[in-house]
């Protein structure tokens, strides 16, 4: 099957964007990837100097198929960049892989995903695959479903992504009517109906909240590796290495971690799910430990 398209989103942190690259360029379907490159323009004076480092950057970058760079002369925002380039390329590809400029994925990321995505393209109740999972302190399986979408290191197919509801209030309201909030938020554990009101508040601009909300919603599931192929670099606001991604160590170097894809049964993995929350609750609590990691995941929509 052709391989997915590689769809990178960046703005203005040229080391960041220098580490999510190199990262790909050590996986060995990287020379064979088409990579899109999507470079948000400056929201102000301050941003312009770094944007130019960024995109001076992209234009030397080799190891892929193709590198196409798309510029915007405006600044378009997070959300409305990585909706707008999502919908083109995916309607394009019919799939597609999507990253931020501060995640950094394993050598084993895009064999991981091109394999999942060739493996459930037909499975309706699928629809997207995720490359990170949470550090819980169960053993979960090589691979497993849970309820809804994510975001750090994903990919989806036309199909999939055709689901995305982006008015966040008729989200919220669908949520409420059926009287899922509970089961929204992991439940109770993690306050994400807090972030969709935000957005609907536009006290944030997430795409992400809509894009879980919209998959949850339809019932249907997401991918997850029992250990992570991605971390993220700029977690904590400072650009360093968090080693957050669970088998990441202490040089910010992913140890040699493979995914096998083998077909597994359609349905969330209710053991899995309470892995997850037990996470949330035992890391200080739902309500500030959730809140305190929804300012530092959506910083950049704030």
């Amino acid at each position: 099957m052709p391989l997915a398209p590689i769809v990178l989103f960046a703005y203005n942190r040229p080391e960041h964007t220098r580490w999510t690259l190199e990262a790909l360029q050590k996986n060995e379907l990287a020379d064979e990837s088409d990579l899109y490159f999507f470079s948000d323009g400056a929201k102000n004076e301050t941003a312009k100097q770094q944007i130019v480092q960024v995109r001076n950057y992209i234009r030397s970058v080799t190891g892929f198929r193709k590198v196409e760079i798309i510029e915007r002369s405006e600044n378009w925002g997070l959300a409305r960049s990585i909706i707008s380039g999502v919908t083109e390329i995916v309607n394009k590809y019919g799939k597609i892989i999507v990253l931020e400029d501060d995640l950094v994925a394993s050598p084993f990321f895009l064999k991981y995903m091109n394999e999942a995505l060739d493996l459930y393209e037909r499975e309706d109740n699928v629809i997207s695959i995720h490359g990170y999972i949470y550090p819980v302190k169960e053993k979960l399986p090589e691979t497993f479903f849970l309820r809804g979408a994510d975001c750090w290191g994903w990919a989806t197919w036309k199909r999939g992504w055709e689901i995305f509801e982006p008015d966040g209030n008729k989200l919220l309201m669908e949520l409420k009517d059926k009287k899922l909030t509970k089961e929204f938020d992991f439940d109770g554990s993690y306050p994400y109906v807090k972030m969709l009101e935000d957005q609907i508040a536009d006290k944030n601009n997430s795409w992400a909240i809509r894009w879980y909300a919209s998959a949850f919603l339809a019932n249907k599931l997401t991918l997850y590796p029992g250990e992570s192929l991605v971390h993220n670099s700029g977690f904590d606001g400072s650009g360093t290495h968090s080693g957050i991604g669970g088998n990441v160590n202490r040089d910010g170097h992913f140890e040699d971690v493979k995914i096998n894809v083998n077909k597994t049964i359609i349905k969330e993995d209710l053991s899995a799910r309470s892995a997850v929350i037990k996470y949330f609750k035992s890391n200080g609590g739902c309500r500030a430990k959730g809140l305190r990691y929804l300012k530092s995941f959506f910083r950049k929509t704030l």
